[in-house]
């Protein structure tokens, strides 16, 4: 492996002139300078980093961060303000929905396209062009206009491109959320494959877990400034908890049933029972006592029989944040039985559950079988509302025992 970086970022800067009104942009044409009509606003602010080749590294910050920006220059679709960006080597990137795609040409003219773009031959097109159709999985729209499109299509198509003209560099900035459960497993399981083979990749995501579990570093970016680069571990723990001082995460909308579909994809796994017991009562708000209660989490699912088991895990969370603790079938090397009709069924026991007074979340989770992938969620499941007739404070009430001696 080359001992020169794959890609190197020195002294990056970003800014844009903000108009409070479109004559104001006339106006400081006009006046050349001897008046400034315009706000400066700094995308980005004196980035430097490298990432050598083979590396997987996450970019994590929250909206408005500067991360697309700072993918964007690194791709060269965007010209920096200051500072320069050094990239070796071929660069796939899916950045933003449809990006490079004529909406007007044909899904097939759309690959020729951006495949010429990315440095290949008409040859090499040519003979790449059924394995890319395939893995878009949209053969019957190929030969219609691209603006016909759904946003899922737009990704499937982008998506096989990119990772179909064997880059040494790929770059994915959240486009994968949009596709569906199928395409999106499947797309893990070939950024797997690129990872293995040694190229290099930055994976911009909003989800932790997988930005820990997947990458090598993690650079963080907040208001255009470099936070934190490092170990994921380490990286992802220090924004976690910027997050829980600086912001007011909402939960999605859950649910505790999940529709059943008539007909599924190739590579699906979802919930279609989750069930919250505490003291034997079963509902979407519950009520115990500190100690008292057992709780128990019964999930049922389905999935696609041809593939691995799926991983079931289950977090308690106290507020928006604090994960007291988590329960993840792989890491605990438990077995997920299913039927011949990938059916299954796994309940997790919480005897007399020690959690103090306050109020609790419930969340589930089924993944892949590496749980990188998440194929279904649900958020707060149950709400737990523990009193505690003790007034001392915390949160969990960790089994100890107490040894006195009398000292003369």
């Amino acid at each position: 492996m080359s001992s020169d970086p794959a890609i190197s970022v020195k002294n990056l800067g970003k800014r844009y002139q903000l108009y409070a009104r479109p004559s104001d942009r006339l106006k400081q044409l006009l006046f050349r300078g001897k008046r400034q009509y315009f706000r400066e606003f700094s995308a980005l602010q004196d980035i430097s980093f490298d990432v050598m080749p083979g590396e997987v590294v996450g970019i994590i910050g929250r909206n408005g961060s500067g991360k697309s920006t700072l993918l964007q220059m690194i791709c060269g679709t965007l010209t920096p303000t200051t500072g320069e960006v050094s990239v070796r080597g071929r660069v796939a990137a899916l950045l933003e929905l449809g990006a490079g795609f004529n909406p007007e040409f044909t899904g097939r003219e759309n690959i020729f396209m951006s495949a010429t773009i990315l440095g290949l031959s008409q040859k090499e097109i040519q003979d790449r062009l059924e394995e890319i159709i395939d893995f878009s999985g949209i053969r019957d729209f190929i030969d219609q206009p691209v603006k016909t499109y759904s946003s899922g299509m737009y990704v499937r198509l982008a998506f096989a491109v990119a990772t179909s003209v064997d880059p040494d560099i790929l770059v994915v900035d959240e486009a994968l959320s949009v596709g569906d459960g199928a395409f999106a497993r499947k797309s893990f399981d070939r950024i797997r494959t690129m990872k293995k083979a040694g190229k290099t990749i930055l994976f911009c995501s909003h989800s932790l877990y997988q930005v820990e579990a997947f990458c090598d570093r993690v650079l963080w970016l907040n208001q255009g400034e470099l936070m934190q680069m490092g170990e994921p571990q380490d990286v992802v723990q220090r924004y976690s908890v910027f997050l829980l001082d600086g912001e007011d995460v909402k939960f999605a909308t859950p649910m505790m049933e999940s529709p059943q579909l008539a007909s599924a994809p190739r590579g699906y796994a979802r919930f279609t029972h989750v069930e919250v017991r505490l003291g034997g009562t079963t509902d979407r708000v519950l009520r115990g006592r500190a100690g008292e209660n057992d709780l128990s989490i019964r999930l049922q699912f389905e999935s696609d029989p041809q593939l691995p088991a799926p991983t079931l895990g289950v977090y308690l969370n106290y507020g928006s944040l604090v994960t007291l603790t988590s329960v993840v079938s792989r890491s605990e090397n438990v077995l997920i039985e299913r039927g011949k009709r990938g059916r299954g069924e796994a309940t997790i026991d919480f005897p007399s559950l020690p959690l103090r007074k306050g109020e609790y979340y419930v969340h589930v989770y089924l993944g892949c079988e590496d749980a990188i992938h998440i194929y279904d969620s649900v958020q707060a499941a149950a709400t737990l509302y523990i009193e505690d007739s003790l007034p001392e404070p915390g949160l969990v009430n960790l089994a100890h025992h107490w040894h006195t001696q009398a000292i003369d």
